[in-house]
């Protein structure tokens, strides 16, 4: 047995189905040895695309997603995806090739220190020096990788220890997969928690998507509803509550004053459960530094002047909200009730008179809402378009809506896409994008068509990079290298042998969006969007009585 098979074997023991990532010199022996296995090796046309496979895979599942690459160029590509899981607390387990180790110390053809590249944005990462050191390495990088907050790993595999023959298979094994229990929490922080909630007037529950990773919606959904408390989601926590329930604010996470934060502005005690700064600083919420916060989550929180903790819970957070809300009342529901409306009437105010041409963004998420299941999963790029799917696209289940919002990389939508069809094959699956994010991993349309799977890819058109347009007009009133030229998208879809359609008038899209989901081939949709609206909003917000 070679080290790659044992590497192989050991993918294998840690219940890995896919590698996405694409085959190279250094990695032929890798290669070799997993078409004798039953793990699925997914071929991508770029290694960002690979990544961002992984990571969305790793997300959605909550087991790591596995990536690899060559050395040099092919892990330099991985990298952008590796950051997005760092950030956005997405397991994933990267593995490169590298040059042969009797080739590392001088000056060689596409060597660099790729460890040392990896290790700023990355949990953990090691190269492998022999090939017994790789059960320990890769337990290590799974355990680490899947542990929260879960992010990215790292290995690195020389050409020549992959070719290594071990002297007794049988000596070295897979080691055995364990998970670390969630402690529980401490009975004396849970009694000073319910203080500080019940000497609350205005509670607000804020959901981050360490609820989601924690498996924890259902006990927040009870716990919101038995004790009356509103809740309001971080963009990657949508569907803890779900937006048809009245107890739900949506989300918080525009850096503008939203009506959320007007919300947030009224509440006295913050009830923070699985939230992580790195989706949203706590100084955009708690700018006067005035909330009484209780912090409940598996990690302490972090240092931060905007977010010192009343009271910090730590341990498992099914556990922690059952424990607190047996020591609770309800509140009075007038508090949920102003609040919800709050948000609602801003909603409904922004949406009236929207139907126009080019449609506008609150237009094109009700066409895409109204034709999808509960349970149907949106994949959603980054761009303007991602403000509004966040803000506003109604969630009923956690996870249906995928928005990176750590790193919040471009590009990330179809390869995600790619990756979720995958995963669970009977869900339909949506990308919504922009036609910058859409061009930076367009050439991952060839995988899905290769690999049949039926996607849809919803392009919001508007031949520019809309955020950027956005801000720069707000803020110096005129704008600076964000325009640019499409090709014909529809036949850009086709030349790929996928299916493509263009909306021409607001009628269209609901119906197009009905037969994309039908076709039995990836097909791409290119809808003109006008976004105008995002000036008109940023108006609407600055008018909003303080």
């Amino acid at each position: 047995m070679t080290a790659a098979e044992l590497l192989v074997r050991c993918l294998e023991n840690e219940n890995v189905q896919l590698v996405f990532g694409l085959p190279g010199e250094e990695t032929l022996e890798l290669m070799d040895a997993l078409l004798d296995s039953p793990i699925r090796f997914i071929e991508t046309r770029h290694e960002q695309g690979a990544s961002f496979m992984a990571d969305v895979y790793g997300r959605l599942s909550g087991q790591a997603g596995v990536c690899l690459s060559t050395l040099g160029p092919g892990a330099t590509n991985l990298l952008t995806g590796v950051v997005d899981a760092y950030l956005d607390r997405a397991p994933l387990v990267a593995i490169s090739g590298q040059a042969s180790l009797n080739r590392r110390h001088k000056e060689s053809h596409q060597y660099i220190d790729v460890i040392s590249m990896f290790r700023p944005v990355t949990k953990w990462n090691t190269s492998l020096p022999k090939a017994e050191v790789i059960p320990e390495a890769v337990r290590k990088a799974f355990k680490i990788a899947q542990t929260e907050k879960p992010g990215a790993t790292h290995l690195e595999l020389p050409e020549d220890v992959a070719e290594d023959t071990l002297a007794d298979e049988r000596a070295i094994e897979p080691l055995f997969v364990q998970a670390p229990v969630l402690p529980e929490p401490s009975p004396a922080q849970v009694a000073r928690a319910i203080q500080t909630i019940k000497g609350a007037r205005r509670p607000v529950i804020l959901a981050g998507n360490g609820v989601i990773r924690g498996r924890a919606a259902e006990a927040v959904r009870e716990f919101a509803k038995r004790l009356q408390i509103p809740v309001l989601h971080t963009f990657m926590a949508k569907g803890v509550i779900p937006d048809s329930d009245p107890l739900s604010l949506y989300t918080i996470g525009l850096q503008a004053r939203d009506y959320a934060s007007v919300v947030m502005e009224q509440a006295d005690v913050v009830i923070a459960l699985g939230y992580d700064f790195v989706e949203y600083a706590p100084c955009f919420w708690n700018p006067r530094r005035d909330k009484r916060i209780v912090h409940v989550d598996v990690s302490p929180a972090e240092v931060d002047e905007h977010y010192i903790v009343e009271v910090g819970l730590l341990g498992d957070l099914r556990l922690s909200l059952d424990l607190i809300r047996a020591g609770l009342a309800p509140f009075d529901s007038s508090w949920a009730n102003d609040a919800r409306k709050t948000v609602i009437d801003g909603f409904e105010a922004e949406s009236a008179g929207t139907s126009s041409w080019p449609m506008r963004p609150q237009q094109v998420m009700r066409d895409l809402r109204a034709v999808l299941n509960q349970d149907d999963l949106v994949i959603c790029d980054v761009g303007a378009h991602k403000l509004w799917m966040a803000r506003m696209f109604p969630c009923e289940a956690p996870n249906s809506c995928i928005i990176s919002n750590g790193f919040a990389a471009m590009g990330i939508a179809l390869p995600g896409a790619v990756a979720a069809k995958l995963l669970y094959p009977e869900r339909r699956v949506v990308a919504v994008t922009g036609d910058g994010g859409f061009l930076m991993n367009s050439q991952e349309l060839e995988t899905a068509v290769r690999l049949g799977l039926p996607l849809v890819i919803l392009i919001w058109r508007d031949d520019g990079y809309g955020v950027i347009r956005w801000k720069q007009q707000v803020r110096y009133g005129r704008t600076s290298s964000v325009e640019f030229g499409n090709p014909d998208l529809v036949r850009y879809a086709e030349s790929f042998g996928a299916a493509g359609y263009r909306v021409t008038e607001r009628s269209e899209l609901r119906p197009i969006l009905v037969k994309a989901l039908a076709s039995k081939v990836p097909a791409v949709i290119d809808c003109p969007v006008d976004y105008a609206e995002n000036l008109r909003l940023t108006e609407r917000l600055q008018a909003l009585p303080h």
